[in-house]
């Protein structure tokens, strides 16, 4: 009997439904419900670029062959298309029946236009003929000739048009510009808006002097972005790159999102123009189409009351303010978790490294950076300063790719060393190393985590940084970096574990061995938070770790292939799935290893594409004191009984709550009070010592 597995895909529309689930819940300030909402809908325009996109593609070569959990492509998209069709009628159900009504009761109104005042139409006119009319570009529509270019993911207004004088119809697109915004304010009422397709529709026919438009409908189409480089087949990586980026602009459409409203033979035209299927229109009730729009309208300004308080990044108490932070790491290793912790030292290090003469060499890999990067600006100043300074930066970075062009670019005329990924894999690793000289000898910074060099996202992700000097970690940094940059195997390594070359063996042993302990009447435990939990082999080795009696506590966010409470399989397995505030992003691994408790962070979730086809690191923690953090950390996320979700053996999920007589405790809310009282503390220890002024010699 083949052991059971969850489909990935339908994992993930479940994991999307957890964070609607946000969005329903009375007890969430009313705009960050309007996020989430803007969050599930941002979500699914991702999944159907890539994941949609793959299966579609794979459907139409006749592929055949089921996955893990025994569906074929084309069998995946229809349990798909029925799944979302209803994920997508929660998520308007949500926003007509509670959240447009609850806005208007706190004085924010989304305008019908059917209902407009005069007033409300002299002015919205006014504001079409000055500041839309002139950006707009209708494009003609002829079924018998080449259809014109329609712009992915941003909502066009089809038109039929009527010419009196020959008595003819003819149609037309009128693609709405990002530049708009989507969220037309009345003049003197900035929170009574109507949308910028109703508008454009009240006053079409003004685009069309002598003709009249007869009838409008909007729709908004999602492209194929399932397309990747050839990298074993190309010199120039870069030119590749922007090849790839101009195929995505005109690849296959796969989703056609239409109000219901729409009329009939709008919709035909529009099946014909984009040469969609019956299976890849997804009508929607009432509209508007493309919720993730909505994102602007949770950050109206003078809303304070109706979002989360604000959690500000505490300062680690480890770090001394004002203090190099060389000599905060030189002091003790320094583990940060952020966003609870400020990013700042990791930023620190970089800004310090380009100015310190004592600085020789920097290298850094980067995956996705800020628009406005300070690691940008400072690796660029380090080699204006005559550091040697060496970049990875990995342009196969899905819907990234543009941005680190452009940052390869900025780094390269400043005179940085660019190194544009490794064939056939992304490099997924968060590591960075700085070669510092001291005492007539080298020393080796390493900073080493779970999330990006990325400091928007370093206030919204939870991930984990480790700060340390230890020479074992900086010897196989230089290893790493010289691998990367001179083409040799991720072999020799002392203590940092990489991918694709040791990862998943060393995982499979330490579950197994967890196992034999456990066989052996031993106490046995494995806790690990990941993102994603898909690999058959590691599903596998879980299984029968499981079947031997290892208590396992997996705190999975998205996808999860791995099916809970089978009585054969998974009988010792929990997993939980927490959403919140913050996207739940480090990757902690705990294994009881005989009660020495081997501790790692990592760059890597436990999916085969992590493992087997990425460069990434699993970076051990020996310091007694920081896995006692890292364990306690994974104990707080399984205590969660407020933002936590039991995930089901069906896939689906339940919201963990509070049982007769349990206190409410929220995880995130418990980090963020913990910096904030460590931080407290250690600022408060500072005041009461006293450094007395020493006479100058």
């Amino acid at each position: 009997m083949a052991s059971p597995f969850l489909n990935r895909e339908l994992s993930w529309i479940e994991f999307n439904q957890r964070v609607l689930f946000q969005a329903q819940r009375s007890d969430v300030p009313l705009l960050e419900r309007v996020k989430f909402l803007a969050i599930t809908a941002s979500n699914l325009d991702e999944f159907f670029q890539v994941r949609i996109g793959g299966l579609t593609l794979l459907n139409q070569a006749g592929r055949k062959t089921p996955d893990a959990s025994g569906h074929s492509p084309a069998r995946q998209l229809e349990l798909l298309r029925k799944r979302i069709l209803q994920f997508v009628e929660d998520q308007y159900h949500l926003l007509h029946g509670t959240l447009l009504p609850l806005l208007a009761k706190h004085d924010i109104h989304l305008l019908d236009p059917a209902s407009l005042s005069e007033s409300q139409q002299t002015s919205l006119r006014a504001t079409f003929e000055h500041s839309i009319l002139p950006v707009l570009t209708p494009l003609s529509y002829d079924p018998s000739e080449t259809t014109p270019y329609l712009p992915a993911l941003t909502p066009i207004l089809a038109c039929r048009v009527h010419d009196h004088e020959s008595d003819t119809k003819r149609y037309t697109f009128i693609p709405l510009p990002e530049s708009l915004g989507r969220r037309i304010p009345l003049t003197n009422h900035p929170n009574t808006f109507i949308l910028l397709e109703d508008l454009v529709a009240l006053h079409a026919s003004t685009l069309f002097p002598g003709e009249k438009v007869t009838a409008t409908g909007v729709f908004r189409l999602t492209r194929n972005g399932d397309i990747t480089v050839d990298d074993d087949n190309t010199n120039d990586l870069a030119d590749e790159m922007e090849d790839v980026l101009t195929a995505r602009r005109y690849s296959d459409t796969i989703r056609i999102e239409i109000p219901i409203s729409c009329p009939r033979e709008l919709v035909a035209i529009i099946r014909t123009a984009t040469n969609s299927s019956r299976e890849e229109i997804y009508s929607i009730p009432r509209g508007p189409v493309g919720l993730s729009s909505l994102m602007d309208l949770a950050f109206l300004e003078g809303f304070h009351q109706l979002r989360d308080e604000e959690w500000t990044p505490q300062n680690s108490p480890d770090v001394t303010p004002g203090s190099s932070i060389f000599s905060s790491i030189l002091e003790k290793d320094q583990l940060l978790f952020h966003p609870y912790q400020s990013f700042d030292p990791v930023i620190r290090l970089l800004e310090e490294a380009s100015i310190d003469p004592q600085v020789l060499a920097i290298k850094q890999v980067l995956y996705r950076t800020a628009k406005k990067s300070r690691i940008i600006d400072a690796l660029i100043l380090a080699a204006q300063n005559g550091k040697q300074v060496t970049v990875l930066v990995e342009l196969k970075a899905r819907f990234d790719e543009a941005r680190n062009l452009l940052r390869a670019d900025e780094l390269q005329n400043a005179g940085v060393t660019i190194v544009y990924g490794i064939k056939g894999l992304k490099t997924h690793a968060k590591i960075c190393l700085v070669v510092r000289r001291e005492e007539g000898q080298l020393r080796r910074y390493v900073h080493l985590g779970t999330g990006n060099y990325n400091e928007s996202t370093a206030k919204l992700y939870t991930d984990i940084s480790y700060l340390t000097c230890r020479p074992e970690y900086g010897h196989d940094a230089s290893l790493f970096f010289n691998a990367l940059t001179g083409r040799s195997k991720l072999l020799r390594f002392r203590h940092l574990i990489p991918a694709p070359t040791q990862m998943k063996p060393r995982l499979l042993e330490l579950i197994a061995s967890e196992a034999d302990r456990a066989k052996l009447g031993e106490p046995a435990q494995i806790m690990a938070k990941v993102n994603s939990l898909q690999d058959p082999e590691i599903i596998e080795a879980l299984y029968k770790a499981s079947q031997a009696g290892v208590e396992i506590l997996l705190n999975v966010r998205g996808v999860c292939c791995l099916k809970p409470g089978d009585r054969r399989y998974s009988k010792n397995i929990k997993i939980v799935s927490i959403i919140d505030r913050y996207l739940e992003h480090a990757r902690i691994f705990s294994f009881h290893h005989g009660g020495e408790n081997a501790v790692f962070i990592a760059s890597a979730d436990w999916m085969s594409r992590n493992l087997d086809r990425r460069i990434e690191l699993m970076i051990p923690i020996d310091d007694t004191a920081l896995k006692r953090r890292l364990i306690s950390i994974l104990k707080n996320c399984f205590a969660d009984n407020c933002n936590a979700h039991n995930i089901l053996p069906t896939g689906q999920s339940v919201p963990i709550t509070p049982s007769k007589g349990q206190k409410p405790f929220r995880a995130q809310l418990h980090f963020y009070r913990e910096a904030k009282r460590l931080a407290k503390a250690r600022e408060h220890e500072r005041s009461l010592t006293f450094e007395p002024h020493t006479p100058a010699s």
